[in-house]
C-alpha cells in the first residue's frame, strides 16, 4: 500500500482535475497557465499532462477556481496532518474561512483575540481606521487550530502542573478554552504581482500582530512560472515557505522547455529552501 501522503497527494490532483480546477482549453492552454505567457503555457501544459487533466470547452472563472483550490488543500491537510502525533500530538482542526470574509475568524484564537476589540473599535471610530489601516487585519484561507488541553491530559505520565504553576499558559485549558493557531494557509491558484504582495502584507500582520508565538505562515500555489514564483517565495522574514501543488512535475516541465533563466530560478528557489511540494508541508507543520 501507498504511504499516506502519497495516496493524499493522488488523490489532491485527481480531485483538481475530476472538478475541472485543472483542466485544458481546446486550444491546449491549461486553466493555471497565463496564456499570454509562451513559457507560462508550455509549463502548465507539461504539468496538466502529466496529471490527466481533461479538455472542457470553458475554464472555470477566476473566483470559482481559487474557491476549490482552497478546498482541495483543505481536505488534503485533513486527510495527512493530523496523523502524524507521532511528531506532533494534539487535538487538530483544519477550516477553511477563505469563504466568509465577513466574519473575523482569525480573533476567536490565540494568539489573536485582542484584535476582536480592536476591530470593534475601528467600526465605532472611522478615524482610528484611518490611522491603522489595513495593519491589524488577517484573513487567512486555511486555518489550522489546536485545542487546549486538560490537565489530566497534561499530567498523564507524571504531575506536571498544579494550580500553583502554569496559570497563564495558553495551552492550559484550566486557564482558557479557546483554540490555538499552529498555521495559516494561504492558498493562490495562480499568482500575479499584487497577490504575491498581499500575501507578504498579511504574513507580517500575521508577526506583528501576535500575543504569542508565531504560528507557521505559508503559501499553497499552482503558478507554473518560476519567475512569479520567484516574487512570492525569494527572500526570508515574512512567510515560512511557499508549496507547489506538483514540484516534481513542475521540475519536469521546466526542464523540457530548455529555457535556462526558467530552470535556474527554479533550482535557486527548491535548493534555496524556499518553494517545496505540498507533500512537505504536512511534515513541516510538525516542526
Amino acid at each position: 500500500m501507498a504511504a499516506v501522503l502519497t495516496e493524499a497527494r493522488r488523490r489532491f490532483h485527481q480531485d483538481l482535475v475530476v472538478r475541472h480546477t485543472l483542466a485544458l482549453s481546446p486550444d491546449h492552454v491549461a486553466s493555471n497557465a497565463d496564456k499570454k505567457q509562451r513559457t507560462s503555457v508550455a509549463i502548465a501544459l507539461g504539468i496538466a499532462e502529466d496529471l490527466a487533466a481533461q479538455t472542457i470547452p470553458k475554464k472555470l472563472s477566476g473566483q470559482q477556481a481559487g474557491r476549490q483550490f482552497e478546498q482541495a488543500v483543505e481536505k488534503f491537510l485533513e486527510r495527512t496532518f493530523p496523523f502524524f502525533q507521532s511528531l506532533r500530538p494534539g487535538d487538530w482542526t483544519i477550516s477553511n474561512v477563505g469563504g466568509s470574509r465577513s466574519e473575523y475568524h482569525i480573533a476567536k484564537y490565540e494568539p489573536y483575540t485582542h484584535l476582536a476589540d480592536l476591530a470593534s473599535a475601528v467600526e465605532e471610530n472611522r478615524a482610528l481606521a484611518a490611522v491603522l489601516g489595513n495593519s491589524y487585519e488577517i484573513s487567512p484561507d486555511i486555518l489550522v487550530v489546536r485545542s487546549p488541553e486538560s490537565d489530566e491530559a497534561i499530567n498523564r505520565d507524571q504531575e506536571l502542573v498544579d494550580a500553583d504553576c502554569g496559570q497563564y499558559a495558553v495551552i492550559r485549558k484550566a486557564n482558557q478554552d479557546r483554540s490555538i493557531v499552529h498555521a495559516m494557509v494561504s492558498c493562490k491558484w495562480t499568482l500575479r504581482s499584487d497577490r504575491a504582495q498581499n500575501a507578504r502584507s498579511e504574513a507580517l500582520n500575521v508577526i506583528r500582530n501576535r500575543k504569542g508565538r508565531t504560528p507557521h505562515t505559508v503559501v499553497v500555489t499552482g503558478e507554473p512560472a518560476p519567475s512569479r514564483l520567484a516574487s512570492l517565495a525569494l527572500g526570508t522574514g515574512d512567510i515560512d515557505t511557499v508549496y507547489h501543488f506538483a514540484l516534481p512535475e513542475l521540475i519536469k516541465a521546466v526542464d523540457k522547455t530548455e529555457n535556462d533563466e526558467a530552470i535556474s530560478m527554479l533550482d535557486t528557489l527548491v535548493r534555496g529552501k524556499r518553494l517545496r511540494d505540498i507533500t512537505d508541508l504536512p511534515l513541516d507543520l510538525a516542526v
